[in-house]
């Protein structure tokens, strides 16, 4: 077998071999007219993609499936209990073939959330060392509004012809969830971000896009140095 040559190329420490940056996003799920609907996977990608970049911590690449409130049908999304069973198969399948012991999931759906409840039973059944990155969803702000359109510039996914009708909300319901009655009313978040995007609209910022991507990508390579003290 040959021996790998752990401290070559931009590897700030080897034992960022043991770790593994992995995206969770939602790859089904409208995000107005301007937005592609696999608009979370894409940016989770590329959160995890860039900050393994700058760390040297292995890639995996994006989870499949998605969950979602079922007050939220926005999508197609899957149950609690499989997309933690896809989770589990998938970060095995990592420590199998690639070595990993510690893994970061950064997540960009604010629908997988109630999976954060579930990490212990995920550790268990893979025996790792898991810490779960929601940063991008605490900053971004209301779905498919200014925040995601701003970093879906940087990204190059955003279709500007149609900016004029992304607050349409009565037409694309799912634009800050204005639609989603009983959601506005479980959760003063959503009920706040449907508000913003009813009241003020949305814009694109590209500056902005890019502060977002910054932020969270920095939150990434931090939360794999705790990993490396761990």
């Amino acid at each position: 077998m040959a021996e790998l040559r752990y401290r070559a190329g931009n590897v700030r420490n080897p034992g960022v071999h043991k770790i593994g940056i992995i995206a969770l996003g939602s790859h089904l799920e409208n995000h107005g007219p301007a937005l592609p609907i696999d608009t979370d996977a894409k940016i989770g990608a590329h959160i995890a993609f860039q900050a393994s970049l700058r760390c040297g911590a292995k890639f995996l690449g994006v989870i499949f499936p998605a969950y979602e409130l079922d007050e939220i049908d926005h999508g197609v999304h899957v149950s609690l209990d499989t997309l933690k069973e896809n989770v589990i198969e998938t970060l095995n399948s990592a420590k199998k073939f690639l070595d990993i012991e510690k893994v970061v999931i950064v997540n960009s759906h604010g629908g997988n959330l109630p999976l954060m409840t579930e990490l212990w039973e995920i550790e268990d059944k893979t025996d790792l060392s898991i810490i779960f990155n929601n940063k991008i969803i605490s900053t971004e702000g209301p779905h498919a509004g200014s925040g995601e359109l701003s970093m879906g510039k940087v990204l190059g996914i955003l279709n500007e012809d149609e900016l004029k009708n992304q607050a349409d909300v009565n037409k694309y319901v799912e634009v800050g969830l204005h639609g989603f009655k009983q959601a506005r009313e479980n959760d003063p978040n959503i009920e706040e971000g449907a508000r913003d995007v009813e009241e003020n609209g949305v814009y694109v910022d590209e500056e902005y896009g890019q502060q977002l991507f910054n932020l969270a990508i920095d939150t990434v390579i931090f939360d794999v140095e705790k990993l490396l003290d761990f």
